[in-house]
């Protein structure tokens, strides 16, 4: 099938990529002309694992294409994505600006019916919205879709080949068969394709964002705890998480959640929550634990050392999670910030978000550095902030010897504490109670 997708950002090229590699003809359309060049040379705007591959493939071999010309993309399409941004507006609110100008440009130039499938999260009622403004344009017969993504930054490409279902909010039984119609080679083994109304799809993917936050902010304050009772968080975990009813997904303590979705999403559903008159305090309380958690590094680092003058920390980790170069609300930069603002020299290091952080970072205490072990260099202490893999099994014993200090704040409770004690580290987990208060 002919299909256009609009917006060449992390769900848009994602998604047309993919779509390519399972037979379909794809144009992935965007205003940035300088996005659309690179992507024409192969040069992709960011990091996902396996990306590059698949865009490479079906580039070459011609079902995949990148244009920004609204008027032959759409003419020549069956399927209209829109998968542009939807930030966050100063009251938490969703900016849908993006999306209805798609809209507007989509039915300025349709000449023969389609279908405009949201890609974008969107609060409830945008398919309205985007059917009210295609009508004051044309009066071509169209479709809106409510076709939320479920896509986690660094395994995307696992989870669009692969869904754990696929959510189609429709107005009509046509459209929902055109919309099988392009989802059948991806559900050939288990159909995982589920129908509803466009309100209900849309607030699924909010509402799947929210309970996942929740999960997230509910063990770190549960770690909190912990750590005042002496208790340990990741052995409450392993109890808690055989209760079939409570799994162990998303269930690990940390600095907190930071990314495109969740922050973004958790003050979308409050937003929408104050405009229908309904209070939603889990939704405040979440957000709340959040905030203060990606303090928490920052505070035992401040309690450990007592004074900060003349200290240099080694951070790991920018991107708010492993395997992207998304810096997006990431805990990182909290941290950061706070101990910048203390006078603290810092070595930072990331495997891949590094040229990004360059261009948002500029400060004469920072000292960029080529891998774990350099950044380690001379520090009092590290911090792990983003769990990427290589760091489970750095040589800690190298990394002590060229070190000042021996503080070791683990963000992400990668470490065993009794280990870390046995090579002469002192220990600061998340929600694990520590041996050492202030040197």
């Amino acid at each position: 099938m002919n299909l256009l997708v609009i917006g060449t950002g992390y769900v848009g090229l994602v998604t047309g990529a993919c779509l390519a590699d399972m037979g379909h003809h794809v144009i992935c359309l965007d205003i940035d002309a300088v996005k659309i060049g690179d992507l024409q040379k192969g040069i992709l705007p960011f990091y996902e694992p396996g990306l590059e591959e698949i865009v490479k493939r079906n580039t070459a071999a011609g079902r995949l294409q990148f244009s920004t010309d609204y008027q032959s993309s759409v003419q020549n399409s069956k399927v209209c994505f829109i998968a542009v941004p939807t930030p966050s507006q100063d009251d938490g609110s969703c900016d849908l600006s993006y999306v209805l100008a798609a809209a507007r440009s989509i039915a300025e130039v349709m000449d023969h019916p389609v279908v405009i499938a949201t890609k974008s999260t969107v609060p409830v009622g945008t398919a309205q919205k985007i059917r009210q403004t295609v009508e004051e344009l044309t009066q071509v017969p169209f479709d809106v879709v409510s076709n939320p993504e479920f896509l986690k930054e660094g395994a995307a490409v696992a989870d669009c080949m692969k869904p754990d279902r696929i959510i189609l909010g429709v107005e009509s039984s046509q459209a929902a068969e055109i919309m099988k119609e392009i989802y059948t080679a991806f559900t050939l083994n288990h159909d995982r394709i589920i129908i509803m109304d466009t309100a209900s799809a849309e607030m699924t993917k909010y509402v799947a964002n929210a309970m996942l936050a929740t999960r997230i902010s509910f063990m770190n304050e549960m770690a909190g705890l912990c750590e005042k009772l002496g208790a340990n968080i990741k052995q409450v975990r392993i109890g808690i998480g055989s209760d079939q009813r409570i799994g162990y997904h998303f269930l690990y303590a940390g600095a907190g959640y930071g990314g495109s979705c969740f922050p973004k999403d958790i003050r979308a559903l409050q937003a929408m929550a104050r405009e229908a008159d309904y209070e939603a305090f889990l939704l405040q309380a979440v957000d709340t634990i959040n905030d203060r958690q990606k303090t928490i590094l920052a505070k035992k680092i401040k309690t450990y050392f007592g004074t900060l003058t003349q200290k240099t920390i080694a951070i790991w980790g920018l991107s708010f999670k492993p395997d992207t170069d998304d810096l997006r609300e990431a805990p990182s930069f909290k941290l950061i910030e706070e101990l910048l603002s203390l006078g603290v020299q810092l070595r930072l290091f990331d495997p891949v978000a590094m040229s990004k952080a360059q261009k948002i970072l500029d400060h004469p205490l920072i000292t960029w550095c080529t891998d774990e072990y350099h950044a380690a260099e001379g520090s009092h202490g590290i911090a792990l902030v983003t769990e990427w893999k290589q760091f489970r099994f750095a040589d800690l014993d190298k990394i002590s010897k060229s070190m000042i200090g021996k503080a070791f704040f683990d963000g992400r409770n990668q470490y065993k504490k009794d280990e870390m004690k046995a090579k002469g580290f002192h220990y600061f987990g998340i929600g694990i109670p520590n041996d050492f208060t202030q040197v």
